[in-house]
This record gives C-alpha cells, structure tokens and sequence, in this order.
C-alpha cells in the first residue's frame, strides 16, 4: 500500500506552494518519493528524522533550503504540519513549537 500525504490545513499547503520554483519542485520530488516508500527508508538527505514523533523533508535548491515538518499517522498517512524557508544554520525554536502544537493536534484527534 503506498502512502498518501496530506496538509494540516489549507494554509499550510498554500504556504508551501508560495515557495520558490527549484525549492517547490525539490520538496514536490520528496512528497512523491514519500508517497512510494516507507518514510524512514526515502531517509537523508530529503528526510531526517527529529524528536517527538516529527520528521523533516529537506528541500534545498540553489534558491535556498525549504523544511516541512511532518508526522506519520495510522493508516500510512504522512501529515505535514508546518514550512518555512530556512534562513539559519539550526531549525528556529518558532518553527519547531508551530509544528509541535499542530502534532498534538494530530494525536488528539483534532
């Protein structure tokens, strides 16, 4: 069975697809990888595990570096919560707490 990939919301997926060109299209090439195999064997460097239960994709062009944060639900669904283009070296606590907030939304069921 493959996987689907969904958005959290609509936001989300409208932000991401504001992303520049080679970004979008890097980040649309790891969506389609996803959706064929097991998250974790796609692995680095277009997906990187994290804490908590969230996963990176890792979208880099020669526009610059895109991150998705991700969760995997039950029934081989990858559900990504949060992007933003990446402007430091380390992903920013902000970023990380949005995408935090939207998994326990997740898991609760909401």
């Amino acid at each position: 069975m493959k996987w689907k990939v969904s958005f959290y919301d609509e936001k989300v997926m409208k932000n991401l697809f504001k992303w520049p060109a080679g970004i979008k299209a890097k980040f649309t090439h790891i969506v389609e990888l996803l959706e064929q195999h097991w998250p974790q064997d796609v692995g680095m460097p277009f997906v990187k595990a994290m804490e908590d239960g969230l996963f990176e994709i890792r979208a880099k062009s020669k526009e610059g570096i895109g991150r998705a944060l991700f969760c995997m639900v039950i029934g081989k669904e990858v559900v990504i919560l949060h992007g933003f283009i990446k402007k430091t070296q380390k992903t920013p606590a902000k970023e990380l707490e949005i995408a935090k907030k939207r998994l326990r939304e997740v898991q609760d069921g909401k």
